[in-house]
């Protein structure tokens, strides 16, 4: 069964009201969330502007010069990056998730914001930078104890970054990559990978069973943030559609999803969240 015809567009903050009072709300959050904490995001207008290559999956496992650069970058974007605060918005959500209007949060984000926001149920699709994960023995540890071996190991590496880039990444000269050392696994030696998932890398089937277990508690599907470009995000819209559920979309810019919503509202997300919680 199809959802209804759009019902309103623009900004209307009192549509996107009137469709979640009283129902079950899972919300989908992407990047453009935590633009206003100060971590771009890969498809607003900022960043298409100065656009750049995220790495490949498998790219960065056939070769050690393509771990070595994400690592230096990472090391450089990660001082940034960890210190980003949670804004008005992931504020808000927590406090829907309190009151009961939101059962879970799916976030496309690696930044682990709606955490330290207060949100509880929150189910990350790509995985969160706080974590490394070794390449042989799988063992997970803290990106802290990690960034503190990089900067021990390398200790002729101060570069300045030029600008903070998507997922905790910097713009570095080349020239600033030479002899740089990736760091290893302390336990076998094996190669890290932050715990994320890559660009040409597949959501892990558990998160995937998660995410779908907790979309269908729901009766409204509110989209915040993001254009849902990649099928990770998509396929919950997709989703909605089979079932006959509504979706909400507040975003700036467009969506893929746009045709499908219920309300549509163009704005930041910053200013429409917090008007939900007054």
């Amino acid at each position: 069964m199809l959802v209804e015809s759009v019902v309103t567009r623009g900004n209307d903050v009192d549509a996107l009201r009137r469709l979640i009072d009283g129902k079950r709300v899972v919300m989908l959050t992407g990047a453009g969330l935590s633009t206003r904490s100060g971590i771009p995001d890969y498809r607003g207008p900022e960043t298409r502007r100065r656009a750049r290559e995220p790495v490949k999956f498998a790219e960065y496992m056939a070769s050690e010069a393509k771990r070595a650069r994400y690592w230096a970058r990472s090391a450089v974007g990660w001082t940034r990056f960890s210190r980003a605060e949670p804004n008005v918005a992931h504020r808000a959500i927590a406090t829907m998730q309190e009151r009961g209007v939101i059962g879970a949060v799916l976030t496309q984000n690696v930044d682990r914001l709606h955490h330290r926001a207060g949100s509880r149920r929150v189910i990350e699709l790509h995985g969160a930078l706080e974590e490394t994960r070794c390449l042989g023995c799988q063992r997970i540890e803290s990106r802290h104890d990690v960034q503190r071996r990089i900067l021990d190991e390398n200790p002729s590496f101060t570069p300045a970054a030029i600008a903070l880039a998507p997922d905790g990444d910097a713009d570095l000269p080349e020239a600033a990559l030479a002899g740089f050392r990736a760091p290893t696994c302390t336990a076998c030696g094996g190669a890290l990978k932050p715990n994320v998932v890559f660009f040409g890398e597949s959501v892990p089937r558990a998160t995937v069973e998660a995410a779908m277990a907790a979309f269908d508690e729901a009766e409204v599907l509110v989209v915040v943030g993001s254009s849902l470009a990649v099928f990770s995000g998509h396929r919950f819209a997709r989703r909605a559609v089979e079932r006959g559920m509504p979706i909400a979309i507040v975003n700036l810019g467009e969506c893929r999803a746009d045709p499908l919503a219920t309300v549509r509202v163009d704005q930041d997300c910053v200013d429409v969240l917090p008007a939900l919680v007054v």
